[in-house]
This record gives C-alpha cells, structure tokens and sequence, in this order.
C-alpha cells in the first residue's frame, strides 16, 4: 500500500524548539488503542544515525538521533500528538500557571512514578532540571570554548573542575533563564514552583516537554561519591538552595558529560529510566535495544516488548533491510531512489511528503577552521553565499522524490506556508541568492583582499545525499574561487559549534514543538543552538522582546525584522524543507508518524506486533 500525504508542517503559524536533524517524517492521526504489553513480541526500526548521549539538553547531545531514544526513556509531564497539539501526561506529573503577575508555575510530579531503579521521582529531579536548564548557579563570564576538543566537540579532561558550568545554552533573559530565583519545594517533597522575572510567552514548554529530567539522585551519587539515593539527593538540594559552588562544580560536570555513551556503558546507572522504555542492549554503531520499563506504571504503557533500533547511515541498505524483514519502519534521509525502492517493497506502506525540517547552510563567523578566520569579513560571506547553487540542490536531489512538492526555502524563521512567510520572503533580501551569482562572488571576493580562501565544509559523509549536496557547493563556489575542502564526519553532530573544527555546515533543523520563541535559540548570542559564534545586537534585543510578546501581530513583525537583519548578515542560506519517505512492514501497525520529532517515535507505546509474517532478528 502506498500513500501520498502533504505535511501540515507547510501550514503551520509556529513550529519550535529546534534539534540537529538527520532524517524525519509527516502525518497525522490518533494515538491508537491500548492492548496492553505482549510479552515476548519485538520489532526492528532503522535511524540514519547513532545514538551518543542519555542528555538532549546539552550542546553536545541536542539531536534527534538522541532525543528519539530520550524520548521513551524519560518520563516528560506533556508530549506532542501528531495533530500536533500539546498532550498533558498527567500520569507523570501535572502543572498549572498560578499566578500571571508574576508569572508562576507550579509543577508537582504523580504519586506512585519511581524511576528503573526504584527511586521516586520527585522535586530533586526537578530542581535539578531548573539550575541546568537555568544556569541561574553558572560562573559568571565563564567560556567554554578552550576547553573543547576540536575532532569529538566534548569537553576535555583540562576543563576546570572548580567552574559550574551547565552547558545548556540557555541565556539569562529567554525560556529558563528568566526563573532566577531558587524554585520553592512543596507538597512533600514532590513539587516545585517556578517565579519568573518576567512574563514569558512559551512558559507552558520550559519543563518536561522540550527538556529531559535526568535522575538527580545518579548525578550526586557519580558527582558527589554519595551511594545511597535519597542522602544523594538530599546533597543536591542542600548544594542548589546553599548555591555551593565546591559541590555544584563536579554537579554540573556530571551532568554535562556523564551520560554521554556510543555502546552499552559499563555502569548501569547511566541507563536508569522513567519513561515506558529503558536502554537493555548497545551495540556501537550498530544498534540500541528498548525494553519494556518493568517499574513504569504510567498511561504511555507499551504494547510491544523490545524494539531495537539498528543504525543505518545509507537511505538504500535501509530500504534493503526493510525488504529483508531485517527491519519493520523505516524513514530515512529521501533520495529518489529510496523512493523507487520502497515503492517497489510488497506488503510496505509507504507515506512521503514535506515536513517540517528544513537543510540550510551555516557559516561561522569566528573561530573557523581557515587561521584567517574567513567569514569574519561580510564581503566574503556574502561572496560564498552567492555561489551556493539551492535551486539546482533543490532540482537534482529534492524533487525526484517528491515532484512538485519540492519546496525551496527563503526564510531563516519563517516555514513556507505559514503565516508570514511570503511577506518575510518579499522584503528579506533572500532573492539575491536565488541563483549562483558567480561574477557578483568574484568581484566581493577580490574587494575583501582575502588570501586563504580555504572554506572547509562539515556535513554527514555517511549520507548519501549530503554527499551529494556538498560535490554541487563545492563545484560551484571553485567557479568563484573559493577552494572548499571536505571536513565531512560520520561524527558531525558532535562537531557542530566546536571552535577551529570547520568553515561551513550544512544540516538539517527539526522542531521538536510550537513555540513563539524557537528561532531565538539559534540566532541570539549564547543560545544552545547559536553554533556559529553569531551576534547580532538588534537580534538579541528582537529575541529578547518576542520571549514576553503575547501578541500575534507584534509577533509576527519581530520575527519578520529579524529574518531581514539575518540576510542581511549574510548569516547562511535556507535551502529545502525535508522531504519525508517512511515505510514500514504489516507485520506492524499504529505507525502514524508527526511533522514534530520524534516523528516516527512519538507514539512507540501505540505500535502493535500484527499477526503477519515472522518477528524480526
């Protein structure tokens, strides 16, 4: 069975809360029925890339091949539905706006939710959650950036241990930022309550639905030596509401870098879940087992037992696993062959369209691989971006799979469709990048009076069609000068933001919610998702006056201001909106994926073992 279905993404007002991309799907739908747990009962999907970290939260581990596992290990108090609309999980906790003035929020976790290991989860991993995702505990002025190993993006064994540093990203006026002060303890021990230096309008997304509350009591037993759980936890809440620096330091360093793994770790805490799933099996590089959480008690209860999910870098061995029976759902990176493939796949349903990712080409505009730091001069940037050939990436790669779908993207904040966007797409300057302009890119580049004119690109070499992509920049931006050499890695997702790594990357954002405030999170200084050392004052001040906006037409003139002031920058080029090809076996059922990561995933308690074919090995 075969099914063409356009994403929603095209169409909506707001799409948030951005992770690194490697491949994604659309639809839509309901949650399914719930049968219950079938004991016994295993399906295979495919992910196109690796999972590397247990925290999303991080620089260093925010991407979708991490939050798709995230997602069902943790326990979260709302989800996205494939609608999309927000979904309460009010089996895992509950929260309610008290106060608007200021703005308060309580949070208060279910009776009866423990942990694998059979903790309760309560204000500890909550308060946890708001000093990391606040860094309202953070050395002041402190920067990362030296300590950082250029060929992993992890932190090295030279970053002090007398720094708090929690490397979320998040900035002291946008999202958690704006709670400065402690969180108040209550309902014994099993809520917090959150005052806001100001109102904010994405205050509903701040916790539990785009961040992952780790356990507190693993952290302070690995960070502080403290075994026993509960005197661990006591430890942390004493050193967050002392503000303790001695004890936050190798606090925060845990939590940064501690629950970064590529196989199955030799510490099982690292593996300690709250969600309907926990981490049962690792195999690097080759794939990670989900089993069924014995201690989840919660609605989100799975149907199957052990999903495992193999990682398969190429679109065409996935599509050949999937006629094999080695696998049963697939959605990876699309290529037109994939899409000639799966099509030709007997008993798979195959869904395509356009979703609500979207390929774009950043530059960095300091602490770049070429020792002339290159795109620090905007006369060279603009040059590099006028020899980007996007309609020809778009006709040649994007279009075979998806025809006249094919959707060229023009804004840096706008989704096409959406309301704004054209406007935006009048007025911000992207039409003189809509073709190659190779003498208008020679002329800036001899003005500039740049020597080295070495632009070394990072992209995923293990994918072909990024492969691809990069031989067209690379052959049209020689035309102009430019020698763009390959920085491309299997390991490009850690590398993104490490100074002296690379020139240039392209790569795909996926939004993971709705949120007003998402692009702030890329574009202002220090946000987690800012890689390329961009700074742009009227930016920040944009990105700081849209977070307390509440007004739709004032919302949509920031963010119109600032699309135009970022081409005008020469920040980068959007590219495409992804084109989605998902197929799946019927010896599965309830795959209904959303334009939201985790796409596939987002209702993995849903998925049923049908009684078609042979369970997978």
């Amino acid at each position: 069975m075969r099914i063409k279905r356009i994403s929603a993404a095209v169409a909506l007002t707001a799409v948030g809360a951005l992770v690194i991309s490697g491949c994604a799907a659309d639809g839509g739908g309901d949650t399914g029925d719930d049968s219950g747990l079938v004991e016994g009962s295993s399906i295979t999907a495919a992910w196109n890339q690796a999972f590397y970290s247990a925290n999303g939260n991080t620089s260093f581990g925010n991407a979708t091949a991490n939050n798709n596992i995230n997602y069902l290990t943790y326990g979260n108090f709302s989800y996205y539905d494939n609608t999309p609309q927000l979904i309460q999980d009010t089996s895992f906790g509950s929260y309610e706006k008290i106060s608007d003035d200021p703005l308060t929020v309580k949070y208060t976790i279910a009776d009866g939710v423990k942990w694998s290991d059979g903790t309760d989860v309560d204000a500890a991993d909550l308060m946890l959650g708001w000093a990391a995702l606040s860094r309202a505990l953070d050395t002041p002025d402190f920067d990362p950036s030296e300590f950082t190993d250029p060929d992993t993006g992890e932190f090295t064994d030279a970053f002090p241990t007398d720094v708090v540093f929690f490397d979320s990203g998040v900035t002291p006026d946008s999202r958690f930022g704006l709670v400065h002060d402690t969180p108040e303890i209550g309902d014994d021990g099993k809520s917090i309550t959150l005052t806001y230096s100001q109102p904010y309008v994405d205050w509903e997304l701040t916790l539990g639905t785009t961040g992952t509350i780790l356990p507190a009591h693993i952290v302070a037993e690995k960070a502080l030596g403290i075994d026993d759980p509960q005197e661990a936890k006591d430890a942390l809440l004493k050193a967050i509401e002392d503000k303790d620096d001695a004890a936050l330091a190798p606090i925060s360093s845990f939590w940064n870098s501690g629950f970064n793994f590529t196989e199955m770790p030799d510490d099982p805490d690292l593996l300690v879940a709250s969600g309907p799933y926990m981490i049962s099996d690792f195999v690097a590089d080759q794939y990670l087992t989900l089993t069924a959480n014995p201690e989840y008690t919660g609605d989100l209860a799975p149907n199957i037992e052990e999903i495992t999910v193999r990682f398969i870098p190429d679109p065409l061995a996935a599509a050949q696993a999937l006629e094999n029976g080695e696998v049963d759902i697939i959605s990876p990176q699309a290529t037109a062959d994939l899409k000639t493939a799966v099509d030709a796949i007997d008993g798979a349903t195959v869904l395509t369209g356009v979703e609500g990712t979207y390929e774009h080409l950043d530059l960095q505009f300091d602490q770049g691989k070429n020792p002339e730091n290159i795109f620090k001069d905007p006369k060279v940037r603009e040059a590099f971006l006028k020899t980007v050939p996007r309609q020809e990436i778009l006709d040649k790669l994007i279009k075979p799979i998806v025809g006249d779908d094919a959707l060229l993207r023009s804004s840096q904040i706008f989704v096409p469709g959406a309301e704004g966007y054209d406007e935006s797409v009048a007025n911000n300057g992207s039409d003189a990048f809509a073709e190659p302009d190779i003498e208008g890119a020679k002329a800036l580049l001899a003005e500039s009076g740049i020597t080295n004119k070495d632009v070394c690109i990072l992209y995923a070499s293990n994918n072909p069609r990024r492969v691809n992509e990069f031989a067209l920049i690379q052959a049209s931006a020689a035309q102009a000068g430019f020698n763009v050499t390959d920085c491309g890695s299997d390991e490009w997702g850690g590398l993104l933001g490490t100074p002296g790594a690379y020139d240039a990357v392209f790569f795909g954002w996926q939004s993971t919610s709705l949120s007003v405030t998402d692009w702030t999170a890329i574009f202002q200084e220090g946000g987690i998702n800012n890689l390329n050392f961009y700074n742009n004052a009227e930016v920040n001040d944009l990105s700081v006056e849209i977070s307390s906006e509440f007004d739709e037409a004032r919302q949509l003139e920031i963010k119109t201001e600032a699309d135009k002031l970022l081409w005008n920058d020469f920040y980068g080029v959007t590219i495409f909106q992804f084109p989605a090809v998902t197929a799946f076996s019927d010896r599965v059922t309830n795959i209904d994926p959303s334009i939201l990561a985790p796409t596939i995933f987002w209702n993995a308690w849903d998925w049923e073992v049908t009684d078609a074919g042979t369970e997978s090995e």
